[in-house]
C-alpha cells in the first residue's frame, strides 16, 4: 500500500486540474460573397459537372463545407476576394441541382435580415436554399415560401423581415450530366474569447 504523503496528494490534485489555455466560443461567420455557376460533363457529376460549376463560380480551388441557414447580425456582404488560397476550407450555405442532359436544373438561395421591432436593431438573418427541376419563376416562388415559413413560424412576433435578396442559377445541360449551384461563401470569422 502506497504511503499517503503531501507530495502524493499534490500530484493527484494536479491530474484533475483543468488544462490551462484560452477558452474560445463558437466561431461567428462575418464577411461573405455570393457565387454561382453551371457545369456539364459527359463523364460524371462530382468530379465533372459539379467541379465545373464551382469553377464557373470561381470557387473550385477550395474544399467546400456546407452550413444550415442562419446569418449572424455581424455578417457583411463583400465582393469576391481577388485571391483565395488553393486547398483552403470554405464554409458556405449552398444550393445545388444535379441532373441529366435535357433536364432543367435550377438552384437558388434567398436571404433576409431580421430587425427587432422595438429597437430597430439588426438581430440576424435567415437563409433558405432550394434546388430541382424548376423554372426560375417556380424556384423563386418556392424560395419565398420557404423564407416566409421560417419567418412566420418563430420570428414574426419580435422581428421585422427586410432587405430580402434572391440569387438563382438555371440551365439545361447539353452533355450527359449537369450541375447548377448558388452559394453564400464565408471568408472570415470572429472567434469570441471566453476567458
Amino acid at each position: 500500500m502506497k504511503k499517503l504523503t503531501l507530495s502524493n496528494l499534490l500530484q493527484k490534485k494536479s491530474v484533475n486540474k483543468e488544462p490551462e489555455g484560452i477558452l474560445i466560443g463558437n466561431r461567428i461567420p462575418k464577411d461573405y460573397f455570393i457565387a454561382k455557376g453551371t457545369g456539364e460533363s459527359n463523364i460524371t457529376v462530382h468530379a465533372g459537372s459539379y467541379h465545373l460549376a464551382l469553377r464557373e463560380a470561381g470557387i473550385e480551388m477550395v474544399n467546400i463545407m456546407t452550413y444550415s441557414s442562419i446569418l449572424p447580425r455581424v455578417a457583411n456582404k463583400i465582393n469576391k476576394p481577388d485571391h483565395i488560397e488553393h486547398g483552403a476550407v470554405m464554409e458556405t450555405i449552398m444550393a445545388v441541382s444535379n441532373g441529366n442532359k435535357g433536364e432543367r436544373l435550377s438552384a437558388g438561395i434567398i436571404y433576409g435580415w431580421l430587425y427587432e421591432r422595438e429597437s430597430g436593431n439588426k438581430f440576424g438573418g435567415l437563409v433558405c436554399e432550394h434546388s430541382g427541376n424548376f423554372s426560375e419563376e417556380e424556384l423563386k416562388n418556392k424560395l419565398e415560401a420557404s423564407l416566409n415559413e421560417l419567418y412566420y413560424d418563430g420570428y414574426e412576433d419580435k422581428y421585422s423581415l427586410k432587405d430580402i435578396e434572391i440569387v438563382t442559377k438555371s440551365f439545361i445541360p447539353g452533355k450527359e450530366y449537369g450541375t447548377a449551384m448558388v452559394a453564400l461563401c464565408f471568408t472570415n470569422y470572429i472567434v469570441p474569447k471566453l476567458n
